[in-house]
């Protein structure tokens, strides 16, 4: 891929998503941590420098991309709660289906879960205050639809949906961090059978977590 100077917004506009374009692209292929700013400019076909006059920086992009993420992810997980939770169920039952529908839609999106475990260590690091002011600003936009779609199936949560959405966001990035085992680790299990009690399923762990989450904040009788 190849630019001429972009002298109009709307240039300026096509190069900045073509930024980001192939930084998604990026992250299908390797973790957060192996995306560098050297290779994400060879891809996208322009000096270190020209990106970073779109960009500050590589923790930028990627937050930036985490917004883009979460903002898509949220579309989607109001059609799968809609579909599996059922209306009419006991909150017992509703708090089950809740646990199973967030481990099930977040594991299926390792992307997201891999930028939500570098996102407090690593990406909200080497960014300027305005690019974090404007990062959290729509964080926060992000986590009131949340908050609106777990209390529209759960409204038994109450407050404490807004903890409970915080938490299963956090633990998601945590547990991803497990996942996939490196080899030599594949390796240690293969030749001790017992040390297997260790290996982490990320949908398993997150359906655990969210419910723990949900014991927590959940009203007592």
């Amino acid at each position: 891929m190849t630019f001429q100077r972009a002298r109009s917004d709307e240039q300026r506009e096509i190069r900045r998503r073509a930024i980001l374009d192939t930084a998604a692209a990026m992250l299908d292929e390797m973790p957060v941590a192996e995306v560098s700013l050297n290779e994400l400019s060879r891809r996208v076909g322009l000096a270190k420098s020209n990106v970073l006059r779109y960009f500050e920086s590589r923790e930028a992009v990627l937050l930036e991309l985490l917004d883009d993420f979460l903002g898509t992810w949220l579309e989607e997980l109001a059609e799968e709660l809609a579909a599996g939770i059922e209306a009419d169920a006991s909150p017992e039952v509703r708090a089950d289906q809740l646990a199973e529908v967030l481990s099930r839609s977040l594991s299926e999106r390792m992307v997201l879960c891999d930028l939500f475990g570098a996102q407090g260590g690593v990406l909200e690091h080497n960014v300027s205050v305005e690019v974090v002011k404007r990062h959290k600003r729509s964080s926060h936009a992000k986590l009131v639809t949340m908050v609106e779609l777990v209390r529209r199936h759960l409204p038994e949560l109450g407050d404490g949906a807004q903890t409970f959405c915080v938490m299963s966001l956090i633990s998601a990035g945590a547990l991803a961090a497990y996942v996939p085992p490196p080899p030599s680790l594949l390796a240690a299990y293969a030749d001790e059978p017992d040390l297997g009690v260790l290996h982490l399923d990320l949908r398993d762990a997150l359906r655990t977590s969210c419910s723990a989450a949900l014991v927590g904040v959940l009203p007592r009788a």
